[in-house]
Parts: C-alpha cells; structure tokens; sequence
C-alpha cells in the first residue's frame, strides 16, 4: 500500500536577537542599532547570512525580524553577529558606525537556548556594558501521523496467499503526508509487491486525513480498468483503517533545548602496537608541532561535542599500559592520573593530559574496549534511572588496532544499547580493522554469542586515514551524523519528552502539497 506524499524538507533553525546597553554614536540621540549575522565559510572568510531591521533611536533594541539557517550537529557552525548604527541607505557597512560584535557557534546557541554575551568593539576591547541576546527555534512541524491498517476481501495477487492482510503499524511525518493540512487530498494504492518492481495494482481510493482519522474508516479498492471493463465490477477489496492518530515526534533538537546535556567521554590507546613514543613510527610520536593522529582525531571529534555540556569536564582514560606505581597492566586509568576525578577542562584539558601522561607508562596490552564501555555504561544507566531525557552519552575510542577482547566487547555494546548512549571509534594507523566494522552494525543488528541483539546500533566506526587529506571537520561530519538519530531513537523508546517544557512551536514557510 502506497500513499503519494511530501518531500523532506531542512531542518532549519530561527534565531531571535535582542540587545542591551549599545555604545551611543549619534550626536543628541541614541543609535540606529542592526544586526548582521554572518557565518565563517572556512579560509579566515565570512559569510553574511542575513541581518535584522534597523531600530530607531534605542540603545536596547529587540529586534523582530528573526534570521534563518540550517542546523546541522555533526559541524561547528562559527557565527558572528555584528552591531551597526545605520544612518544612511546604503547596504555597505563600511561606512557605519560598529556598536560591537559578538561569536560563538550555534551549537552553543542551541544548547543554551537563549544565549547572553558581551559585545566586542576589537578582541580585548568591551563595547562599553554592551550585550546581545539570542534565541533559537526549530523551524519545524514535529508531529506525525500513525495508522494501523488492514483489508479484506483483496483481489487474489497477494503475497503470502493472504487476501485479508493486516499491515504493521508505521508512522510518517505529518509535512510529507498531507503538507500539515487535513483537507489535502491523497491517493492511497494497494498492489501486490514483487521484489523486482513490477508491482501489480490491486486498487485506488482517494481520501484525506479528516477522513482517514474518523477511524473504523472503510474505503473500497477500485481498480480503474476493472471497473470499466466491467459492468457488474463492484471493487477489489475494502481497505479498513483501525488506528490514525496525529501525535507529536520530538527532534533532536527538542531534547537539547529542552535541556539535555550530552556527556563526552574520550578512551585513549597505550597498547605496545603503536610503538615506542619517542620514535618518529610512533602513532603516539608528538611531531615538533605537538600533535599526531590521536590528538588531531579528538580535536576534530571534541570541538563539536563539547559545545553540548554546559560543564565542559570530560573523563579521559587510556587503556592498554602499565601504570605506575606498582606497573600493573590497566583498561581504564584516568589520564590525569586521578581516579576519583578524571575529568579533564575542556578539549585542550583531555590533550594536556594525555601529553603528560605519555612518558609515565609503559604502552602494553591487550586492547580490551568492554572495560572503558562497561565504565560509561554504569553512568548512562545512573542517568535512565532518572527516567527522564536530561542525559546522553558519547565514548569517544581512539584506537590502533583490532580489538583483543570481542566478546566481551560484542555484550558491553549490546547491553549499552539499552541505555542513553552512543560508542564512536577512530581507527589510527593502518591496521586491518575488520573486526571494528563488525561492531558498526550497518548490516543487521549486533548479537551477543547466546544470541542477544542490539535494541539499536550505537557504534560508529571510521580509520581516520580515509580523513588523512581531507579537511579536519570531515572526519568530526563522518563519525558524529548518526548521534542525533540514535539520541532521539532511545528517548523515543522509552517514551520520555524533552526534559524541560518547550516553546510554542515557530512557524515555518509555507509548504504546498505536491501529489
């Protein structure tokens, strides 16, 4: 059964500013103030992606124009929101007046909902007590239509012999099904499937949503030719819809606004394999800049994660070498050396840490994951026991090679897909990383040896020599796309909406039904 409906549209986000106590350039009155937003499109350049209306004559404008852009999580989207006190008509702001500007990036924006930061005549220099305030909202219609549908009576084509077939329940996005309006018509087709695309018409009707949600709602299947071949053709089976509900389906979006904070956690590979450190071959070399591969993969990874936790402290451990004092072998020390607090200030905190750790351990093995897992995994579960969407869980793995401990490692992965998290591993060097594709289960669930399976995938892998040469976001974009989906399908599961209440929903562009 086929119902003609919507393309998807971009996820796009609206920004409302607002400012406080602007610097005043005009002689005997107060400025002109608006805003420009402007994007950073890489290479030291900047885009401008929009700007608001000007106010007259106020130093603590809010602006009612709202500026419009797409969101996407797995990129850091640097903005800079530019102040100018307009006094003549031309759109070249050169020859305005600059009251301040401001940057962050949008996931911070979007993290904190509404943001507060100090204007900036230069770096250094405060435009006076000047500030801007922004908001985000997803431009989005989140709801979406569920039915549970079943016929009788069909033509004799079915497959599985079955004339009178009762479909799974499936849910579509209220945009795609009728454009958001319940009058809109829609052709709804019942065929019989074949594998390779010929399917066979069984019949047509034609309805809307108003009328699918009058449920017991009934509708006869006429197949066209049929029914003018045939005088006493009277239809080719009824078609009954039992459930059609129009419910609301959260975004990711919706839960970070609505308050929830996504934990990082970074495991860093000390295993014999990579190589003695103070060697040039060493995976863990530090080149005369400072950085090799581990560093430049939790760069890239970090710097978009972090801008979702308000506390910016992140656990880091290594695994896989000898400690000090007593030089026992350990999967899960802290890189700060500090078990009780392991938790690292920021991205450049994780990177001073394991810079100082380097010399004072002994790179063994073997290269057992399940430990670092099981770790994160007991404070996701702390997290679902709360039973309320406020928390989710990155582990980032930087590893050189395969891992030694597959099983255990295969039941750490199953049991925490059950709870809020998600497992991203960035294979270093050129080993063979056959097993760690195993574990990124794109082919079919991950099962466990008694035959346990995944609740979902969680476990996404990539060698960062594939990045080698490409721009450094590129591996962040690759290993961070499917986090959002696996968020949102583990708060879906569980039933739970956005930790915090949400505001009305923005109102996005007009949409016209396309048959």
């Amino acid at each position: 059964m086929k119902m003609t409906h919507m393309a998807r549209c971009v996820t796009l986000v609206q920004l409302s500013i607002s400012c406080g106590h602007l610097i005043d350039k005009d002689i005997g009155s107060k400025s002109d103030p608006l805003c420009v937003l402007f994007q950073d499109v890489g290479g030291g350049n900047w885009a401008e992606l929009g700007r608001t209306e000007r106010v007259r004559n106020c130093s603590s404008p809010e602006f009612s124009k709202t500026l419009k852009l797409e969101y996407h999580f797995e990129t850091v989207q640097k903005l800079r929101f530019g102040i100018y006190d307009i006094d003549n008509k031309t759109p070249e702001l050169g020859d305005d007046d600059f009251l301040g500007g401001a940057e962050c990036s949008l996931g911070q924006i979007v993290s904190s909902r509404i943001l507060t930061l100090p204007l900036m005549l230069k770096p250094g220099k405060p435009a006076g007590r000047g500030t801007i305030t922004v908001s985000a909202q997803e431009l989005k219609d989140s709801r979406v239509v569920t039915m549970e549908v079943e016929a009788r009576n069909l033509d004799k084509k079915v497959i599985k012999n079955n004339l009178n077939p009762t479909w799974k329940r499936f849910s579509v996005p209220l945009q795609h099904f009728c454009g958001g309006d319940p009058s809109t018509p829609i052709q709804v087709r019942c065929s019989d499937y074949d594998s390779d695309g010929s399917h066979d018409l069984i019949g047509i009707f034609h309805t809307s949503l108003a009328q699918l949600q009058a449920v017991p709602a009934e509708f006869e299947c006429i197949h066209p030719e049929k029914q003018q071949k045939k005088k006493s053709y009277k239809n080719s089976g009824t078609i009954c819809v039992k459930i059609c509900q129009v419910e609301t389906e959260y975004s990711f979006l919706d839960y970070v606004m609505g308050g929830c904070q996504i934990n990082f956690t970074v495991g860093v590979d000390f295993t014999g394999s990579n190589g003695d450190p103070s060697s040039p071959n060493s995976l863990h070399y530090l080149s005369p800049t400072g950085v090799n591969e581990y560093l430049t993969a939790l760069w890239s990874v970090g710097s978009v994660v972090q801008d979702y936790d308000s506390d910016k402290l992140f656990p880091a451990f290594g695994f896989g070498a000898q400690v000090p004092p007593d030089w026992q072998v350990s999967h899960e020390f802290a890189l700060n050396f500090n078990p009780s607090n392991p938790y690292c200030a920021g991205i450049q905190g994780i990177v001073d840490a394991y810079r100082q750790a380097l010399p004072q351990v002994r790179l063994y093995g073997p290269t057992n994951f399940a430990p670092i897992i099981n770790h994160v995994a007991r404070f996701a579960a702390q997290a679902a026991h709360q039973r309320t969407a406020s928390q989710y869980f990155v582990l980032l793995l930087l590893t050189d090679g395969a891992v030694t401990d597959v099983e255990a490692t295969r039941e750490a992965v199953v049991r925490a897909s059950y709870l809020p998290m998600s497992v991203i591993i960035v294979g270093v060097g050129g080993a063979d990383f056959e097993a760690m594709e195993q574990l990124d289960a794109d082919g079919g669930p991950l099962c466990t040896r008694s035959g346990e399976a995944a609740a979902r995938d969680i476990v996404q892998f990539v060698p960062y020599r594939r990045f080698q040469n490409a721009p450094r976001e590129a591996l962040a974009q690759t290993v961070l796309a499917e986090v959002p989906a696996q968020l949102v399908s583990y708060f879906k599961a569980q039933g739970w909406a956005p930790f915090k209440p949400l505001p009305p929903p923005a109102k996005g562009p007009a949409q016209s039904p396309q048959a």
